[in-house]
């Protein structure tokens, strides 16, 4: 077995998307090869349905594959096709956009207003870039989750783990997409492919991964009393860790345990022409895609379930 040395560490950075969704971006801002097949990954969280509630109203996509994953609150979706949904606290989307689809995403916070989710884009290659548009939505109770005597949990949200499998199926870049407990002063090894280049994001509690640093707090603002007052904040660092090569990583939890997600794909190492919520292959594509969008010819096909 090798261990999975620790290559890069970074905090994601505060953003404004939609119609003005205050969230945090994981990446999404450099060399799309360092995350390949991954494109973006964006952690929305927040308390105040002020920063949530105007949401991601009616936008296309081409080219990729997202993926939603819902812990608190709800997301309404629907798209120009007549589709639509709800996904529930603890749910998943698996959306290939294929050759386009127009739709939109709408937070609603729990009863005490609480919104957190991620979503995360998947590159298609080439020759399925133009697929028929496609959704796949996974209940809370349809995700399976395995335990460890000592207290880990997993739950398998993609691909196949501790003998789970998540119920997603037919995604091109073969990947596994985890959401991992780690009880405190505990120290885990989890099996990855060693094809497959690995990320984990730290979201809640402390720790340490092999060949890293300890994770540290990061400066939030909270409104209080009228005033924004700038905090640390340690409920969960929002750290990415890039892992090189080999087949095991190593994590060490803090005092308060470690929560993460766990995402590793085959990269599909193709040029990535990206212009928003599109990516193509060439300038060109990208071009004729925009094109369409603005002619009425963007849509190509229904989405199916």
């Amino acid at each position: 077995m090798t261990f999975r040395p620790v290559v890069a560490t970074s905090q994601s950075q505060p953003a404004i998307e939609g119609a003005g969704v205050h969230l945090r971006r994981v990446f999404g801002f450099d060399d799309p090869s360092l995350t390949d097949p991954f494109l973006m990954m964006d952690d929305f969280r927040n308390d105040d349905p002020r920063m949530y509630a105007k949401g991601f109203p009616w936008h296309p996509h081409r080219g990729i594959e997202t993926i939603t994953y819902v812990l608190e609150g709800e997301v309404e979706h629907a798209d120009s096709l007549g589709n639509k949904g709800l996904l529930g606290a603890g749910s998943l989307q698996w959306m290939t956009a294929g050759s386009g689809i127009l739709h939109q995403e709408m937070p609603q916070g729990d009863a005490q207003g609480r919104m957190h989710g991620f979503q995360l884009w998947a590159n298609l290659p080439r020759d399925l870039k133009m697929t028929a548009p496609r959704y796949q939505d996974i209940a809370a109770a349809d995700l399976p989750i395995e335990g460890d005597e000592d207290g880990t949990l997993v739950k398998v949200l993609i691909g196949s783990f501790w003998g789970k499998s998540s119920p997603v199926d037919g995604i091109a870049a073969d990947p596994m997409l985890l959401d991992i407990f780690v009880p405190a002063g505990r120290r885990k090894t989890f099996r990855v492919d060693t094809r497959a280049n690995a990320l984990a994001y730290v979201f809640a509690g402390s720790g340490r991964f092999r060949d890293a640093s300890d994770p540290i707090g990061i400066q939030v603002e909270k409104e209080y009393q009228g005033q924004e007052l700038a905090l640390r904040d340690y409920s969960g660092n929002r750290t990415l860790v890039r892992f090189g090569s080999g087949d095991e990583i190593t994590v060490e939890a803090g005092s308060d345990g470690l929560r993460f997600l766990l995402m590793t794909g085959q990269p599909i190492q193709e040029p990535v022409a990206w212009h928003g919520p599109i990516v193509m292959n060439t300038r060109d594509e990208l071009v004729q895609a925009f094109d369409e969008l603005n002619n009425g010819t963007f849509i190509k096909q229904g989405a199916r379930g």
